[in-house]
């Protein structure tokens, strides 16, 4: 009898283990930022949203005097509005209001229990209407633009409404289960810990993979969609973008690969500004086509 609890109590033990281990292991990184955009020259509003569970976000508002229309930037894990200013800055000149955002756990966002991509996706979501509440006159066009999971935030969360004009994707994966499934087999795991995994991240997450999946969520944006990828992405290969396309092969849908450019090349992504001015120009967005962004 002894001996059976004892091992009852290293079962459960091993368990738990187990369980602390895998949320460690998805545990984002928290990097506050570090510069500000005035440092840069760059003229800005710090602004705190609400979200779920009555928590804050932090983020910039770049203001560009009379322009109607703004682009809402959303970073990817364990990154911040810092890292994603870089891109922000050519639209800024183009004449587009800009709002970067911190997703919660990033940055100088509040925490919550574990991030998401439909974390993500709230958040973003929450920043689209706290600026049509308290920037009227500059909501009257909005794009949003993501980066890898917050690239598959946006088109998740421009999915669902009807008030985005134009969503902007960059280095997004097609679908979590395939992201997932290359970066846990890199540990030699069995299949079936690997697919216990996967359901159990699903049930935390409360969305199935299949709903969220940029693959899906696409087929479902009537607005026009700019789909951006480096060729040389080891983390989300070109073949993802490539499969969001195919699975959904529509006129409003574009696919933009960039040379040399791997997961985190926002410089190359950068280089490429007059492209994704142009994709905002035909849809609808009254830009200038600037020279030079620096």
């Amino acid at each position: 009898m002894h001996f059976l609890l004892i091992l009852l109590l290293v079962l459960f033990g091993i368990v738990a283990l187990f369980f602390a281990a895998l949320h460690l292991g998805f545990r984002n990184p928290k990097n506050k930022e570090k510069k500000m955009p005035d440092e840069l020259g760059i003229p800005y509003e710090k602004v705190l949203i609400p979200t779920v569970s009555n928590k804050q976000l932090y983020g910039w508002f770049l203001p560009v005097t009379d322009s109607p229309e703004t682009m809402i930037i959303l970073h990817g894990w364990g990154s911040n509005n810092e890292y994603m200013l870089p891109l922000a800055i050519p639209f800024f000149k183009a004449g587009m209001n800009v709002l970067l955002v911190d997703s919660r756990g990033h940055g100088h966002s509040d925490s919550d229990t574990f991030s998401s991509l439909p974390r993500f996706a709230e958040d973003v979501g929450k920043a689209a209407d706290w600026l049509k509440a308290n920037k009227q006159k500059a909501s009257k066009k909005i794009v949003l633009l993501g980066h890898s999971v917050g690239a598959g935030a946006v088109l998740f969360e421009a999915s669902k409404r009807d008030d985005i004009d134009a969503v902007i994707s960059v280095s997004a994966f097609a679908h979590p289960e395939w992201m997932m499934t290359r970066f846990l087999t890199g540990f030699h795991l069995p299949l079936f810990i690997v697919k216990f995994i996967l359901r159990y991240i699903e049930w935390v997450i409360s969305h199935s993979f299949e709903k969220i999946a940029p693959l899906n969520t696409v087929c479902d944006i009537s607005s026009p969609i700019l789909i951006v990828h480096g060729i040389d992405d080891k983390v989300v290969p070109i073949d993802d973008a490539r499969a969001i396309i195919k699975n959904c092969p529509r006129n409003h849908i574009e696919l933009f690969e960039v040379d040399d450019a791997g997961h985190a090349s926002v410089d190359k992504f950068e280089e490429h500004y007059h492209v994704l001015i142009s994709f905002l120009q035909k849809s609808g967005f009254n830009l200038l086509a600037s020279s030079n962004p620096t």
